[in-house]
């Protein structure tokens, strides 16, 4: 452990030994966002300011540490702002105290952060590249998320948020472009949160944050300096566990999440050229998921096609598939489509033929609204 982690759990310990076990006895499980942060407006209603999503991120980190005393970032080079920028600046304005640099374990940076989020902090960990969350599995999977359920309530970690950037990039090969969020989603116990734009992943990354659960937050780090718009400048949050419609169709309901949504977008434009009326939806929370909203629009369309980077065996596409399958079964008017990465490992030169393209995408949907 570097001298600068151990520094701040050390005072984190002197400060709260007398009370962090009241505190963290009080943050019950719950669907909502923990503590006077709840209060906050959701969507902002302020000044907006252009930016891209690494820096949406960053302004996030930034009101995070503000407004919380107890908040912490920690993780592979995150001192000098990370690999792709997105904590650029915390240290120099929070301190090294509260920012600092880990060594290469990804095991004993879960383990850390689990730890000081026991004790009623809220511990913002960064691993590098999704990629390389699977060391730190065991610790996410076996502690963090059963932390709260083997103690019956009297202790959690729910002040635990993990950040990692997952998914395609063009070339980052077999280790740095994966997209492993079903393994998460099969673990009760946590949240999984993926947004798919600047101003959402400021506002989910801040109730994720703010969230009495642990959360692992996925960034897709192909759309880190190309996504940018308009974002209230201002702290706010958007809620976890509800779906959002973003174009409204009749003829077929298209769901997935992160950076997969350009794709579907310029699918469903496509599609519109051809007369078929789209209705796209994005996850944002993969679990909880939003059933509600997925169940009421295939009930309208009829058909569903889900779409998602990670290989289509075992991806979050099938529990989709199944739930909406049982929920639906006499409205449905065709099989559920699927249009997912392949059951490979991640190719880098073939990286194209890997992806679930717009033209994959737009040959699901003609096959389905046609079946």
């Amino acid at each position: 452990m570097p001298m600068a982690a151990a520094k701040a759990l050390r005072e984190v310990a002197r400060t709260r030994r007398g009370s962090w076990a009241a505190v963290v006895g009080r943050r019950c499980l719950s669907s909502g966002s923990g503590g006077p942060a709840a209060e906050r407006k959701e969507g902002g209603g302020g000044g907006a300011k252009a930016v891209n999503l690494f820096t949406a991120v960053n302004q996030a980190l930034h009101i995070a540490l503000d407004t919380d005393p107890r908040a912490f970032v920690f993780g592979e080079d995150v001192g000098f702002g990370g690999v792709f920028r997105c904590t650029t600046g915390l240290a120099d304005r929070f301190g090294k105290n509260r920012v600092f640099n880990t060594p290469l374990c990804e095991q004993g940076i879960a383990g850390f952060a689990i730890g000081l989020a026991a004790m009623g902090n809220r511990a913002i960990a960064e691993i590098q590249f999704a990629d390389y969350i699977f060391p730190a599995f065991d610790q996410i999977v076996n502690e963090a998320a059963k932390f709260r359920y083997r103690s019956g309530n009297e202790f959690n970690c729910g002040g635990l948020t993990i950040r990692t950037p997952y998914g395609a990039v063009g070339h980052g090969g077999h280790y740095h472009s994966q997209s492993p969020e079903a393994f998460f989603c099969h673990v009760p116990g946590l949240k999984v949160v993926i947004p798919r734009s600047p101003r959402e992943a400021k506002g989910l990354l801040l109730a994720s944050i703010r969230d009495p659960n642990p959360v692992v937050f996925f960034e897709p780090k192909w759309l880190y300096r190309l996504a940018v718009e308009e974002v209230p400048e201002e702290d706010y949050m958007l809620p976890l566990s509800e779906a959002e419609v973003i174009r409204k169709g009749s003829d077929i309901t298209l769901i997935g999440w992160g950076a997969q949504l350009a794709v579907l977008k310029e699918a469903c434009e496509d599609a519109a050229k051809d007369g078929v009326s789209c209705e796209l939806i994005d996850l944002k929370t993969l679990i909880p998921w939003d059933k509600e909203t997925v169940e009421a629009s295939v009930k309208k369309t009829g058909k569903l096609l889900v779409s998602h980077e990670a290989p289509i065996t075992g991806g979050f596409g099938a529990e989709i598939a199944a739930s909406i399958t049982e929920r639906c079964f006499q409205r449905l008017e065709a099989p559920v489509a699927r249009v997912c990465g392949l059951d490979t490992p991640f190719p880098l030169v073939y990286e194209p033929f890997y992806m679930p393209t717009k033209n994959k995408v737009l040959d699901a949907i003609k096959s389905t609204v046609n079946y």
